[in-house]
């Protein structure tokens, strides 16, 4: 079918890179862009724990993890920066591009949708009605962190892998629903660094 969620966000953040005065030293991964902030709490095999801290986002609701329905959502998102909103304001990319899955629960449906980090509270009204303003409140976020132009296997492998060793280590966490994170663009194809995140209980 399409590419996993983090590749199909990677081929889509080619945007990120015509600008970048809202540039700030942070994580490498970064590549000094807008992230959003977390304390590193500790570090196992194969995996992290971050706290993050309460952040601000756009978000939009997509079909599927397909390359043609992420890439629909992402350029809603994008054109909203682009001035889409009701204060016609340019808003700077940021990373990373987060595509979140909710597996179906009971009889309700899968539920995918993609968003962008915002570094204000204060976000413009969008025009665009399918778009949300999402707040995420501070908590636990476990992560596994691997490289390279990851496929849709290579994605699903690492949920599956990521929730074994939290398993393994005792830890709680929300296992209906992921977040696929990706920082590089396309073209760069050395010290990429795609992200899967699950949430603490």
């Amino acid at each position: 079918m399409a590419r996993t969620l983090v590749s199909a966000v990677g081929l889509l953040v080619v945007p990120i890179f015509f600008s970048c005065a809202g540039c700030r030293k942070g994580p490498w991964f970064c590549h000094e862009w807008e992230c959003p902030t977390f304390t590193l709490v500790n570090e196992y095999e194969g995996f992290e724990q971050r706290y993050y801290d309460t952040s601000y986002w756009i978000t939009t609701d997509i079909v599927s993890t397909s390359e043609v329905d992420v890439s629909t959502g992402f350029w809603k998102l994008y054109n909203f920066n682009q001035r889409e909103n009701k204060e016609k304001k340019v808003i700077e990319m940021t990373r990373p591009v987060v595509v979140s899955v909710k597996e179906a629960d009971g009889m309700g449906e899968r539920q995918v949708s993609i968003s962008f980090y915002q570094t204000a509270p204060d976000i413009a009204e969008p025009n665009d009605k399918t778009i949300r303003v999402t707040v995420v409140p501070g908590g636990i976020v476990y992560v596994r962190s691997f490289g390279g132009v990851a496929k849709y296997d290579d994605g699903m492998r690492e949920v599956e892998s990521l929730k074994e060793k939290l398993k393994a280590a005792g830890k709680l966490f929300n296992g209906n629903r992921f977040d696929a994170a990706g920082y590089d663009a396309p073209w760069e194809l050395i010290n990429r660094h795609n992200e899967i995140w699950l949430h603490a209980l």
